[in-house]
């Protein structure tokens, strides 16, 4: 089957997208336990740099399960095939000149690394939202936690399944101590020369 598609060369390239835009696109990968912070800081972040006139869209976990990704659990094979699926609607967009932001725990390094083959090491960035677990189960503000905590919820990133942090994140963050403010901060002075057009 594969040998019969072949992909079509339009004339409208990244490069000239980016021209447009007046910044260049990548992807803003947040990685972390949940509620440590990924989507309020992407949200946070995003606002930003729509201020400043970038073209920015955010994927967020609960919202691509509930559309694209909803035929997926949380086995290890689906967590993979869910973040296998992101990375390649996340590269559609960066090749439309847009700067994405994502929020997903990606609990495995392999899976990780597949996004960055998937959208090409120049167009991403991975940003560890390093959170304890214990203040990320303070936070608990979905309550899944308790409920996992309770066995209500199997699978779950950092009870009973595993977390496997970045060894050399390109940004981490350490939201136990760190305001949304000073993290948004950091994360956009570290960005910010590789928006500029060259």
């Amino acid at each position: 089957m594969n040998k019969n598609i072949i992909p079509h060369n339009y004339q409208v390239t990244k490069t000239d997208r980016n021209k447009l835009n007046k910044h260049n696109s990548f992807l803003i990968w947040f990685t972390g336990l949940s509620g440590s912070g990924k989507s309020t800081l992407a949200n946070a972040l995003e606002d930003r740099l729509n201020k400043e006139g970038i073209h920015t869209y955010t994927l967020d976990g609960d919202n691509i399960r509930k559309g694209i990704n909803k035929d997926l659990t949380f086995s290890p094979e689906d967590r993979t095939e869910n973040i296998r699926r992101i990375a390649e609607i996340a590269n559609l967009f960066v090749d439309a000149g847009v700067v994405v932001l994502a929020a997903f725990v990606s609990p495995y390094k392999k899976d990780r690394k597949g996004i960055e083959d998937i959208v090409g090491k120049d167009n991403f960035v991975e940003i560890f939202v390093n959170t304890s677990l214990e203040e990320c189960e303070k936070r608990d503000v979905k309550g899944l936690y308790k409920k996992a905590r309770k066995g209500e919820i199997k699978d779950f990133t950092g009870i009973n399944a595993p977390y496997e942090p970045p060894v050399n994140p390109e940004i981490e963050v350490i939201t136990d101590n760190q305001s949304i403010e000073e993290s948004v901060n950091y994360i956009y002075e570290r960005i910010n020369d590789k928006l500029k057009k060259n």
